[in-house]
C-alpha cells in the first residue's frame, strides 16, 4: 500500500544530468490520440470480419465519435495556445557578488550565479505585475544580502521572448502568494495617483485588462465560486524547468485545507489530479474556457520517492483576487496594515 508523504511545495531544484521522473499517473490513462486510434482499429476490425452484416448504422456512429474526439482535442490545443503566452518561467539565482549595474545583473547567470530552483507565474496586468507563490520567491523576499535574484522569462503579445529581472512588490506567506514586477511600457500606478493608494487601487481594478500601451498579455480571470467536482481543468507551468508544459485532469475535490509556508492553514483549496510536479508552483489552473480558477501550489508525494501521488492542490482564484490588489498597492496584505 502506498504511503503518502508530506505536502510538498512545487519549487523545482535544478539538478545537472538528472532526467526528471516520469509521471506515473498518466500511464493509467489513454490519451485522446490513443483513444482515437483504438476506436479506428475497432471499426476496421468490424468491417473486415463482418462484411455480410448490416452495418448501415455503424459507420455514422464511428464518424461521430471520431469527430467529437477531434473537436475536443482541437479545443485543448486552442486553449493552450490562447493561455500559454500569459504564463511565465521564474528562475531563482544566487549571485556570487552584488552586481554594480542592471546590465551586469542580466549577465549574472552566464557568470558565477547559482541556479537554486525554478517556478511558474502568470501575468496579472499590463503594468508588468506577475503573480506567483510566495515559496517560489521566498529567498528574494527575505534577502538582506543583495545576492538573491529572480529572472522572469515570458512571451509578449507579439510572441517575442523576453527575459527580465523580477522585482518583489509584495507578498503574503499566510496564503502563499507574492507579486513580482517586470519592466513595462505602461506607467506606474503611483505616477497616476501619487500618494493616493486607494484611488490607485480603484483605477487598477477598473482598468486591469483594458489599459493600452503594453504588449504583455494578462490572463483572463475566472471564478472558483461555482466549481464542481468532476469538471475538466488544465495546468500550465514549468515542471523540472520544462517550459510551457500542459497537463489535464479534473477537479477532484473542493474546500480542502493545506498548510501555508508559515505553518498556518489555507482553506478552500482546490484538489485536482492534473499532473503537477516541482516547478509548477505559481502557474495557473484553468477551466475549459481558458479562465484562471486557481494557482497551482502543492502536491502530496509518495514517501521516500519524491514522486507526485496525483493529489494536487491549487489556491482558489477568488482568494487570489481578494489579496493581490493590496499586495500591489501596499506591499503587504490588508490584515498586516493594522
Amino acid at each position: 500500500m502506498a504511503v503518502l508523504g508530506c505536502l510538498t511545495c512545487m519549487l523545482s531544484p535544478i539538478l545537472r544530468n538528472q532526467i526528471p521522473p516520469s509521471n506515473s499517473n498518466n500511464s493509467h490513462h489513454l490519451t485522446r490520440r490513443k483513444a482515437l486510434t483504438f476506436t479506428t482499429s475497432i471499426a476496421a476490425f468490424y468491417f473486415h470480419f463482418c462484411q455480410n452484416s448490416d452495418i448501415s448504422g455503424f459507420s455514422p456512429a464511428i464518424a461521430q465519435q471520431v469527430d467529437e474526439l477531434q473537436q475536443e482535442e482541437d479545443r485543448d490545443v486552442q486553449l493552450f495556445q490562447g493561455t500559454s503566452s500569459s504564463v511565465v518561467f521564474i528562475k531563482d539565482l544566487e549571485l556570487a557578488k552584488i552586481p554594480k549595474s542592471t546590465s551586469e545583473t542580466l549577465l549574472a547567470e552566464d557568470e558565477n550565479a547559482k541556479v537554486q530552483g525554478t517556478g511558474s507565474g502568470f501575468i496579472w496586468d499590463k503594468f508588468g505585475h506577475i503573480v506567483t507563490n510566495y515559496h517560489v520567491v521566498a529567498k528574494l523576499a527575505t534577502d538582506r544580502s543583495g545576492l538573491q535574484l529572480c529572472k522572469v522569462s515570458l512571451v509578449d503579445a507579439n510572441s517575442n521572448s523576453i527575459t527580465s529581472e523580477g522585482k518583489i512588490v509584495g507578498f503574503d506567506p499566510d496564503y502563499d502568494l507574492a507579486v513580482l514586477k517586470v519592466p513595462s511600457a505602461d506607467c506606474d500606478l503611483d505616477s497616476i495617483y501619487p500618494g493616493k493608494p486607494l484611488q490607485a487601487l480603484t483605477f487598477m481594478l477598473a482598468q486591469r485588462v483594458d489599459l493600452k500601451g503594453n504588449e504583455l498579455k494578462p490572463v483572463t480571470l475566472g471564478t472558483s465560486r461555482h466549481l464542481h467536482v468532476g469538471q475538466s481543468c488544465f495546468a500550465i507551468g514549468n515542471p523540472y524547468g520544462y517550459e510551457n508544459t500542459l497537463t489535464t485532469g479534473v477537479i477532484s475535490g473542493l474546500g480542502r485545507e493545506i498548510p501555508s509556508p508559515n505553518g498556518k492553514s489555507i482553506r478552500g483549496a482546490i484538489q485536482t489530479d492534473a499532473a503537477i510536479n516541482a516547478g509548477n508552483s505559481g502557474g495557473p489552473l484553468i477551466d475549459s474556457y481558458g479562465h484562471v480558477i486557481g494557482i497551482n501550489t502543492a502536491t502530496f508525494t509518495r514517501k521516500g520517492t519524491g514522486m507526485s501521488s496525483g493529489v494536487n492542490f491549487a489556491i482558489p482564484i477568488d482568494t487570489v483576487v481578494r489579496i493581490i490588489p493590496y499586495l500591489i498597492v501596499y506591499g503587504t496584505p490588508y490584515t498586516d496594515r493594522y
